[in-house]
């Protein structure tokens, strides 16, 4: 059995989120001390209670987020003796590339939180709110040539691309408002149903490039580390262990695709990978496991009584 360990991204976020595993694990009361600490901010208040609408803001989801993961990860080390090692890739979906990263030992908590706080600001900086938008492409028929073609029709607008790739039939664009819409149209002409997102700002397109330039300068001050575990990354969907590439690719992911059903598929596929652990708030990325690798196991960690019977799996 080949396992890889993968990380949630915003969207899976929900107030209680961590508070069972902080409640019943000395190591995830302590990441989540750890990340207050860092932030200088009782950023795990606000997990355990909300309010909801400050949760769900850019600036506190991607650090939360990012917590939890290691929360479950910490657990998993210290009470139960399974290591990151355990693995043999890691890799996450936007922000969780962070936490993955963080997971494996190239990121320090502390500098991961204070990094995912700025991400979440510089992006919200980036575009005006109610200037962007963006939308997931869902169905049968959906698939990255559609999404690419209703991109193409909202491009005649302004700017519009594909930014997540997550699996067939769920393909999410990104952009200006008008040519969000327009791709909309697009799309569903094409056979596609799209649901625009509820979120703050376009992602993963050009209209990030502030957000990227803020990161690059953020980063470059940055101490990243051989990661333990090769990250499969979400602008290759390939593997590597190279601190000046994973610097590289963390800038280029705040405007490009996030390439998950390529990451899966090169996981599942020459990976050899057989069994995928989602360690974090959540099981989004089980489900996209499982329509992505259905011949692989795919398992939520997030509950104190999962990462035990997950641990005994071993």
């Amino acid at each position: 059995m080949s396992l890889a360990f993968i990380f949630p991204g915003q969207g899976s976020q929900a107030v209680g989120m961590g508070a069972d595993l902080a409640e019943a694990f000395a190591p995830a009361r302590a990441v989540f001390e750890e990340v207050d600490e860092a932030l200088k901010q009782g950023l795990s208040k606000l997990m355990r209670e909300g309010p909801e609408d400050q949760l769900t803001l850019t600036e506190n989801a991607q650090p939360a987020l990012m917590a939890v993961s290691l929360a479950v990860i910490r657990t998993l080390r210290d009470e139960f003796g399974v290591g990151i090692e355990r693995a043999a890739f890691v890799a996450g979906h936007s922000l969780g590339e962070y936490s993955a990263l963080a997971a494996a030992g190239a990121i320090s908590l502390a500098d991961t939180a204070r990094l995912l706080k700025l991400r979440g600001q510089a992006m919200q900086r980036a575009v005006p709110v109610g200037e962007g938008a963006m939308a997931s492409l869902i169905g049968p028929k959906t698939d990255v040539a559609l999404a690419e073609a209703a991109a193409a029709a909202g491009s005649e607008l302004g700017v519009c691309v594909v930014a997540n790739d997550n699996n067939q039939g769920n393909v999410v664009i990104s952009g200006a408002k008008a040519a969000v819409d327009r791709a909309i149209e697009k799309a569903k002409e094409l056979g596609a149903r799209a649901i625009p997102l509820n979120v703050s700002a376009p992602f993963h397109c050009p209209l990030m490039r502030p957000a990227a330039d803020e990161m690059a300068e953020a980063l470059a001050g940055a101490t990243i580390l051989p990661p333990r575990t090769p990250l499969v990354a979400n602008v290759t969907a390939r593997p590597t262990l190279d601190p000046e590439q994973i610097r590289r690719l963390l800038v280029e992911q705040v405007t490009g695709r996030v390439r998950w059903r390529e990451s899966m598929t090169w996981l599942a596929g020459e990976g050899g990978v057989t069994r995928f652990a989602e360690a974090g708030s959540g099981k989004v990325l089980t489900g996209m496991a499982k329509r992505i690798a259905p011949d692989a196991e795919a398992v939520a960690l997030n509950a104190p009584a999962g990462l035990e019977a997950f641990a005994k799996s071993l």
